[in-house]
């Protein structure tokens, strides 16, 4: 009689639970204590946050600004493009101007992660009609841009988005596996922990940016990484 073969999965240092865990914990206590952060409750336990007037209605402006400025199309990662599936436009915020370093000090300080684990503020910008269907934040070690993605900062463990403008109708970020949605309110940021409270991802935090139906939507997006991304990739 043949034994049963084992598959054992090898462990990956870029996506290590035990690290994951404890970043989660630790923000997680810093947000619990913060008097402005509300948890948005749900069945499957999601670590879901709102912070309401987190940016002044100036800063809001400001950004759109920028992100008019700059923004293009935005893109997928190699190999997992689909036609229609992100049609935002979107561009990478400069970590050296003066007012994006200020906000990203703030956000990172709420968070009480360094920011140094944090890529490069996102702004993106979605018109009529424009959409983010639905995916995960975090990656997915068996596509190939792990390779890449892996040792430049590891695994995405939170995940803060801040709402710029209100869209006249439509635009929200629906959680569909635990039936929430979060209206656009100018000025306020949206936290969520990707992984569960074991470090392991959360496959109940697909999300998606639903297709704004009049006016326009602009938000900002910072990633958080497993490890230091700045200093990782400064060092290239």
């Amino acid at each position: 009689m043949e034994e049963p073969e084992i598959k054992v999965r090898k462990f990956d240092p870029n996506n290590d639970p035990i690290k994951l865990a404890k970043i989660g914990e630790h923000v997680t206590k810093r947000l619990e204590a913060n008097d402005n952060i509300h948890l948005v409750e749900n069945p499957a336990g999601v670590q879901l946050y709102v912070h309401l007037d987190f940016l002044s209605d100036a800063d809001c402006d400001m950004l759109i600004e920028k992100i008019d400025a700059d923004a293009v199309p935005s893109s997928l990662y190699k190999g997992t493009e689909q036609k229609g599936f992100r049609t935002s436009y979107s561009c990478h915020l400069n970590a050296w101007d003066d007012d994006i370093a200020r906000i990203e000090k703030k956000m990172s300080e709420v968070m009480g992660i360094h920011n140094d684990f944090a890529e490069t503020m996102q702004g993106q910008r979605y018109a009529i009609g424009q959409e983010f269907k639905a995916h995960h934040d975090f990656f997915h070690p068996s596509q190939s841009y792990w390779e890449k993605e892996g040792p430049s900062g590891g695994q995405r463990s939170w995940t803060a988005m801040i709402f710029l403008n209100e869209p006249d109708e439509g635009g929200e970020t629906e959680f569909p596996k635990i039936g929430i949605g979060v209206r656009p309110v100018k000025g306020m940021m949206l936290m969520w922990n990707n992984m569960g409270l074991d470090g392991s991802m959360n496959y109940d935090t697909l999300h998606t940016g639903t297709p704004v139906k009049a006016g326009v939507k602009h938000i900002i997006t910072k990633w958080y990484r497993q490890n230091p991304w700045l200093r990782i990739n400064e060092a290239k």
